[in-house]
Order: structure tokens, then C-alpha cells, then sequence
């Protein structure tokens, strides 16, 4: 039977994160576009993407330090009302300023892969859903790739205001529906969260940590440097985020909506089968060396696409960048949960995923700087190789700190 190996929580967590990212996946690509003919210049459109990057700053915080006190469920169940609350506003109105209240207050993702509120909180849970530790790095690229293919079909539904439009709905409106399905998304996560049982919380005997006091010091280093690197890497990552690069497609070439969904969707499957050979590499090699061997080419390839001079060209190095790109995704978050202990994986993923959070809710507004009085296809060149550095700097200072069961197998070699 599939993901027999997996407890009833799992596979709630897996289904949560199904519907979730379904609806990330077309607002990721429609949403600057939304804005921009709302009459937002690049500068607006940068400070909307920054609150909603900014959202999950605060809120990994709020999971780090008060998930375990209140309950993790009751948690998850509070951040996907918030989802649905904030798709509400994007439905209801076109003001500017509610919009950036909506987008700052809900639990809205636009980067083209999940770095939100319920990341930081699941990614804790998953260990605990699964007996074999052996199994780990499989479910966290299953995990990642059923998630990967949700994004990827709801791109392809990003192309429903063009053809709307074609049965004689305004621009504005055909575009109302795409934020209807986001709030029924929200609704549909927060009733999966009320069926988790007790056996996704902290064990009592365990105990509860705080970063500051209960950490012990060589978890506390981990997480210090691993989120310092995570800061850079999304750093980079925040002049590439897909609403972004969605717009660069849009602009540059010209291409419709359709078009550009296609492209999307393609590239998801192509990440979520990296997923798969991320593991067994992982098992092969060892969770570090994944991450930085199939990052490094994946933001060579980034940089390239900055100077393609035709679209046949541009898809290419795009898709062959997202076959790589985010290989690491899995192994980080295993990696993350194996070095330190099962009391501190909340605060492990938490900061960590924190992080990342700030230093990527800062590019965005960098970029539409950028792009409009700059050089359009600079943020491609400048993310790439800040990731460059990012790879380097991640190989240098954690290639030698490995997971239990990793010595082991270097053990018995």
C-alpha cells in the first residue's frame, strides 16, 4: 500500500500541504501580473510581494517560540483561517492599501515554492510520522514532491482569466475566481488540521525549549550558522521568486498567460522528480554533498538565463535550472531535523525558516528598483551568484557535522 510506512497524521500533513500549495501555484504567477494592471509600477508591486514575505517572518517566530506551548494544531488551524481570511480581502477589493494589509496578515506565498507559516511547523511534525528512521529522507521528498506537483497544476489554472476573457468577462474580474478557489483552499486546509490527533504535539517528557535557554550549545551553533547561510541563499532566492520571474517572461518576450503557465507547470514536475533522485542521492552521498553538488550547476544555469536572446532559449535554461534548483529543499529539511534533537525541531526549523524569511521579504522591493531603472534581467544575474556563495559556504562549514545515521553508514563502509 502507498506511504503504508506513513501514520494517519502524515498523510493529513501530506494532504494539507496538497491543497495548499495547489492555490500557491497559481498565485505565484498571477499576482504581480494582477497588480501591474491594477496600475502598480514595479516599486508597489515589490512592497505587496515583501508583505507577504514579511508574514512569514512573523509568523515562523510566533510557531519557534509559542507552537509547542498552545499546540500545534491549534496553531496550523489559526494560519489556515488567516489563508482564507486574506484571500478574502484579494476577492473583495482592489484598494492598495487593504491589499498590502491582506498580504502582510495572511498566509499568502508567491515564491514558486513554500516558505510560509505552516512550513516550519510541519517540517517538526514529519519525523514523528514516520518509525523508520531510514525512511526520513524518502518522506521528506515525498513531501516536498506531491507538493511540487500541486504547484505545478495550479499554475496551469493560472491561464483561467485569459480564457474568461475570451467568453467576455472584464480583465479585472477574470481574475476574481483564481482568489475565490485560494480562500475554499484555506477553508478545505483548516478542516483537514481539526482531524490531527495529540500524536503530532511535543512529548511532555520531552519538554518544551526556548532558543535562548534549552538549546544545547552544539544545536544552538548548527543553527546559528545553517541560518545564516539560509538568510543569503534566500536573499538570492528573492530576486528570482516566480511572480517575479513570471513577469520577466510577461514583459520581456511578451508571451500570454497561458504560455507562461505551461512553462510553470513543467518546470514543477521536472522539480518534483528531482525530489526523488535528491533522496536516494542523499542516501548515496550524504545530505550536504546533495545539497551543494546539484545547487552550484542549477545557479550557473540561473545566471545564463539572464543573457538568453530568445524565448526557445530562455525556457530551456529555465527548466533545466528547475530540474536542479531545488534538490536541496528535501535534504535541508531532513538535514536540519537530524542534527538536532526531537524537543528542538520546532526552534531548529522555526529560526531557520525565520531566517530566510527576512532576508528574502527584503529583495523583492530591491528588485523592482532593479528592473525598472536598471537592467531588467539583472536580478538573475545578481541571485545566481549570491547562491554561488551561498553553496560554497555551506560545503565549507557543514561537510564534516553529519546526521547519526549517516556516520553509521560511513561506519560500516
Amino acid at each position: 500500500m502507498f506511504l503504508d510506512w506513513l501514520s494517519g497524521d502524515g498523510k493529513l500533513l501530506i494532504s494539507a500541504r496538497i491543497i495548499r500549495t495547489f492555490s500557491y501555484g497559481f498565485l505565484s504567477v498571477i499576482l504581480a501580473i494582477y497588480l501591474n494592471l491594477l496600475g502598480f509600477d514595479g516599486f508597489l508591486i515589490g512592497i505587496v510581494l515583501s508583505a507577504t514575505l514579511a508574514n512569514s517572518v512573523i509568523f515562523n517566530l510566533f510557531s519557534s517560540f509559542f507552537a509547542d506551548r498552545i499546540g500545534r494544531k491549534k496553531v496550523l488551524i489559526i494560519y489556515a483561517s488567516l489563508m482564507a481570511v486574506s484571500g478574502s480581502v484579494f476577492l473583495l477589493t482592489e484598494n492598495y492599501v487593504a491589499l498590502i494589509m491582506a498580504a502582510f496578515i495572511g498566509t499568502i506565498n508567491v515564491t514558486g515554492s513554500e516558505t510560509g507559516a505552516f512550513l516550519s511547523i510541519e517540517q517538526a511534525i514529519l519525523p514523528q510520522t514516520v518509525k523508520n528512521v531510514r525512511k526520513r529522507n524518502t518522506l521528506f521528498a515525498v513531501y516536498n514532491m506531491v507538493g511540487t506537483l500541486a504547484m505545478s497544476a495550479g499554475i496551469l489554472i493560472s491561464a483561467l482569466p485569459q480564457l474568461l476573457q475570451s467568453f467576455g468577462w472584464t480583465q479585472m474580474n477574470s481574475f476574481k475566481p483564481l482568489f475565490a478557489i485560494y480562500v475554499l483552499a484555506g477553508i478545505v486546509v483548516m478542516i483537514i488540521y481539526f482531524f490531527l490527533t495529540k500524536d503530532i504535539e511535543v512529548s511532555k517528557s520531552i519538554g518544551q525549549i526556548s532558543f535562548s535557554s534549552n538549546l544545547s550549545p552544539k544545536s544552538k551553533q548548527i543553527i546559528l550558522k545553517m541560518s545564516s547561510l539560509f538568510a543569503l541563499d534566500s536573499f538570492a532566492g528573492g530576486f528570482v521568486i516566480q511572480s517575479i520571474v513570471s513577469f520577466w517572461f510577461f514583459t520581456k518576450f511578451g508571451i500570454d498567460l497561458g504560455t507562461i503557465s505551461i512553462i510553470f507547470s513543467v518546470a514543477g514536475v521536472f522539480t518534483a522528480i528531482s525530489f526523488l533522485f535528491a533522496a536516494r542521492l542523499a542516501d548515496k552521498i550524504g545530505l550536504i554533498n546533495t545539497m551543494v553538488f546539484t545547487h552550484i550547476p542549477s545557479n550557473v544555469l540561473l545566471v545564463s538565463l539572464a543573457f538568453a536572446p530568445s524565448l526557445p532559449l530562455a525556457m530551456g535554461l529555465y527548466l533545466a535550472r528547475m530540474g536542479l534548483s531545488q534538490m536541496d529543499v528535501p535534504t535541508r529539511q531532513a538535514y536540519i531535523v537530524a542534527v538536532v534533537n526531537e524537543n528542538e525541531r520546532v526552534v531548529a526549523a522555526g529560526v531557520t525558516n525565520t531566517s530566510r524569511n527576512i532576508a528574502q521579504a527584503i529583495s523583492p522591493s530591491i528588485t523592482g528598483i532593479i528592473i525598472q531603472s536598471f537592467w531588467f534581467s539583472a536580478p538573475f544575474v545578481i541571485g545566481g551568484l549570491l547562491k554561488i556563495a551561498y553553496d560554497l559556504g555551506v560545503f565549507v562549514n557543514f561537510r564534516k557535522i553529519k546526521p547519526e545515521n549517516e556516520n553509521s553508514v560511513d561506519e560500516k563502509r
